[in-house]
């Protein structure tokens, strides 16, 4: 059986602190807001009706979106706010990382508040900017498409989610990967969206999801954007425990030294 890093590194782990961070809250904040303001706007300059793409086929408009709204987390994750929380910018991420024993239950609370929150004011931006554009395409709510029943929408979007988190989680679990996690993920993301958004919207996200539903609003099939990711993040926890001995060594998806963390690490972390 491999060797984890953690078991071959004798450094003890920092732990999780309780608290308030409104430091690390407030960056999730913004990441959140940025990831929103910036998608959704793609979603709209793509497929609203003045969009100067209406010639591009479909396929290829969704995959403009999503290396866009991918690229948005990727890039926020080496900004410094993002290195200070790291930027995981999604509830099902810090759920999922929660499940490791590497995060307090008051950063889960102020991580999830906040992630949220930003998904909603981004969205309210994007509303009023984009106007009658915005209008058009629902600002980006997430639906199943035609022909696509919600438990086939839930299991899309578990699958998808399982397979970024698994992604995450094995990523973080070597030193030697874990800084490579935003490029990785934003080939990723972008392909789901690419390939799936049709089905689902790909959203992978609760609180990407809750943003346009509230502001369209489109509430009625919200309830599949949390089902389906928080099950995927259930899997991936699964899935990982069981495959490997290794143990996540940072919650941060571009780990830098020079930052302190709220959460546990068994990567330095400025103290």
């Amino acid at each position: 059986m491999p060797t984890s890093d953690a078991a071959r590194d004798p450094r003890p782990e920092t732990p999780a602190q309780s608290g308030v961070h409104p430091v690390e809250w407030a960056a999730e904040f913004l990441g959140t807001f940025a990831v929103l303001l910036v998608g959704l706007s793609a979603v709209c300059f793509d497929f609203g009706p003045a969009s100067p793409l209406h010639g591009l086929p479909t396929s290829l408009r969704f995959l403009i979106t999503g290396l866009v709204f991918a690229a948005t987390g990727s890039l926020f994750a080496i900004t410094p706010p993002g290195r200070r929380s790291g930027a995981h910018l999604n509830p099902v991420v810090t759920l999922t990382f929660w499940t490791q024993r590497k995060v307090h239950w008051h950063d889960l609370v102020g991580y999830v508040v906040a992630q949220f929150l930003g998904a909603i004011v981004g969205t309210v931006v994007v509303r009023v900017l984009w106007g009658r554009q915005a209008v058009a395409v629902h600002v980006g709510t997430t639906e199943p498409g035609p022909g696509v029943s919600a438990p086939d929408a839930v299991l899309l979007e578990a699958a998808m989610t399982a397979a970024v988190m698994l992604t995450i989680l094995f990523m973080t679990s070597r030193a030697a990967t874990a800084r490579f996690t935003p490029l990785v993920l934003w080939l990723m993301i972008a392909v789901f969206v690419w390939q799936f958004a049709p089905f689902t919207g790909t959203s992978l996200n609760p609180a990407r999801s809750l943003g346009p539903a509230l502001v369209a609003p489109l509430l009625a099939h919200y309830w599949i954007y949390v089902v389906g990711p928080c099950l995927g993040g259930a899997v991936a926890a699964g899935v990982f425990a069981i495959a490997t001995p290794a143990e996540v060594l940072t919650t941060k998806l571009f780990h830098d030294a020079r930052y302190p963390s709220t959460m546990a690490s068994r990567l330095p972390v400025r103290s």
